[in-house]
């Protein structure tokens, strides 16, 4: 049995991907690969694999010892990609920056959620062969659609109008997620309701915190903000809404587009770079805040459009489903395993 520790701490902060993401791997391992894979969260034991998820201290200082096995990264984000999130004092910022990339280099692999990251971590001396693209993906157990009845009943439950059309977005409240521009739109189409699901999970540290806060506190008529809401409610905002629209101007690869197309939402998205490459003719297209308003406009007054953006959701949650990541990552760990015991690095007393 192939023992891999996981090392993460990305759940203590809520509402945001990466906790998501690691939590969705976890599950996916114990629940396929019970006689295959040991997997055990946060422990110093021997093992074949060291998959670090977060890059704590605590963690960078565990990866100088031989008893980690086969050290494999999880990237994320890179120090640009912050730029926008984070609040940080230049002098810490740049030591941070520093820190981030001297953690993913003491990695013997590295795994990726953004293909357009590899390019990126070749300029910082990271070799694209040390680098593997393995998407997201989300549970169709845990996310799917529901019956128009069972909609109403959601929009009852939750304070929402039966009759107007509802859409949403799930994500931390940042400038660089599109919030100025979601609340732009509520305020161009009074007679929709718009919900924005998930809160300032850095606190203070936002970028534009004072004025996003002072937006969540007094939004539009029409646009609600309720908050960082458990993972096993979020599903349920999901489903009672009618569009789900991304904003946002800088993404990484956000579990929130495949939870909504898990959903059979139809999906509106700034049009970026990555979204092109992973997820082209998925969803609709926008370059700016009009052309989100002209998607939204058409497909509240077509139904068969809409109808036809459900169908592209759907199969776009079949690509990135767990039963099709699952031999992904199976095959992904018993290469590294193999290519630890080549090199004879392997300290796990096989049972």
């Amino acid at each position: 049995m192939l023992k891999i520790d996981m090392f993460s701490t990305a759940t203590k902060v809520k509402g945001q991907g990466v906790g998501s993401a690691y939590l969705e791997l976890v599950r996916l391992l114990r629940d396929r690969f019970p006689t295959e894979f040991q997997i055990e969260v946060n422990q110093y034991s021997p093992a074949d694999i060291s998959h670090y998820h977060t890059i704590n201290p605590t963690f960078y200082l565990s990866t100088f010892s031989k008893r980690r096995g086969r050290k494999i990264g999880y990237v994320h984000f890179l120090p640009e990609t912050l730029e926008e999130s984070l609040q940080l004092p230049p002098g810490i910022k740049q030591l941070f920056y520093r820190y981030v990339i001297a953690f993913y280099k003491r990695m013997d692999q590295i795994v990726v959620v953004n293909p357009t990251f590899i390019p990126e971590l070749e300029k910082y001396g990271i070799s694209k062969e040390r680098v593997t693209y393995i998407p997201n993906f989300v549970s169709k157990t845990e996310f799917h659609p529901v019956t128009p009845a069972q909609k109403e009943q959601l929009r009852d439950q939750y304070g929402y109008d039966q009759h107007r059309f509802t859409v949403i977005c799930t994500g931390q409240v940042q400038t660089r997620k599109g919030v100025l521009d979601f609340a732009k739109l509520a305020q161009d189409n009074p007679s929709y309701q718009f919900i924005w699901v998930g809160g300032f999970s850095f606190g203070g540290m936002t970028a534009g915190y004072s004025e996003l806060k002072k937006l969540v506190e007094n939004p539009p008529a029409n646009l609600s903000f309720p908050g960082i809401v458990d993972r096993d409610h979020l599903v349920e905002y999901y489903d009672l809404a009618d569009v789900f629209l991304l904003p946002s101007y800088n993404e990484l690869f956000p579990m929130s587009v495949l939870e909504a197309f898990s959903c059979g939402l139809p999906v509106i998205l700034r049009d970026l770079p990555l979204y092109q490459q992973i997820i082209a003719d998925y969803y609709a297209p926008a370059k700016d805040e009009s052309e989100m308003n002209q998607w939204l406009n058409r497909l509240a007054d077509d139904s068969k459009l809409r109808s036809d953006y459900v169908h592209k959701s759907e199969t776009a949650s079949d690509y990135y489903s767990e039963d099709h990541l699952a031999q992904i990552w199976h095959d992904f760990y018993i290469q590294q395993a193999q290519i630890q015991a080549k090199n004879g690095r392997s300290h796990v007393q096989k049972k």
